[in-house]
């Protein structure tokens, strides 16, 4: 696969995916070790920003700088990973403050942890007061008229806020329950 690459301001140079792959991965690589300080996870983390890139296809434009156009998808595959390990770290907390039954399996450890993830990515959709209000409502227990004080608006605007929050997780768990129908 070809994709456009600068090679000074004026003139375009075409650079095959495996090119950049060879020149580049190897620096990659030991950047996001740099930053993970996990010599696997930054191995596995490098492949994906490569296969970002092949998901493409031409949507990829001039490349002037190589190392900056894969390091800025490396951040944002960094970015991702973290707010998976915290949502992660919560949800262990969560956890350890209540017995394990002999039913919780490793299975369904996996499947809450990635509904949570599911619940993260939709509630990122929304607006930072929707989101912060639903936030405090859920996790720190307040109530509408707590959290309008917080947030330093109204009541009704909060609650407004939360219908939004509770109808979008509402929505991913009827397509959750939607898919689930589809595959048996």
């Amino acid at each position: 696969m070809w994709l456009p690459i600068m090679k000074s301001y004026d003139e375009p140079v075409r650079i095959d995916l495996k090119d950049l792959y060879v020149s580049h991965h190897g620096w990659l690589q030991r950047w996001l070790h740099r930053k993970l300080g996990c010599l696997q996870r930054s191995e596995d983390m490098s492949h994906d920003v490569f296969l970002r890139l092949l998901r493409r296809n031409e949507k990829v434009a001039k490349i002037r700088e190589p190392r900056t156009f894969l390091s800025s998808i490396a951040r944002g595959l960094l970015v991702d990973h973290w707010r998976r390990k915290e949502l992660e770290r919560a949800w262990l907390d969560n956890l350890a403050q209540f017995p394990l039954s002999a039913a919780d399996s490793p299975e369904d450890h996996l499947q809450r942890m990635e509904e949570l993830v599911a619940i993260d990515r939709v509630l990122r959709g929304l607006k930072k007061r929707t989101r912060t209000a639903f936030l405090m409502s859920r996790l720190e227990g307040l109530t509408a008229r707590q959290t309008a004080a917080r947030l330093g608006v109204s009541q009704t605007t909060v609650e407004r806020d939360l219908a939004k929050a509770l109808r979008a997780c509402y929505r991913l768990r009827y397509e959750n329950e939607s898919l689930e129908h589809e595959i048996s």
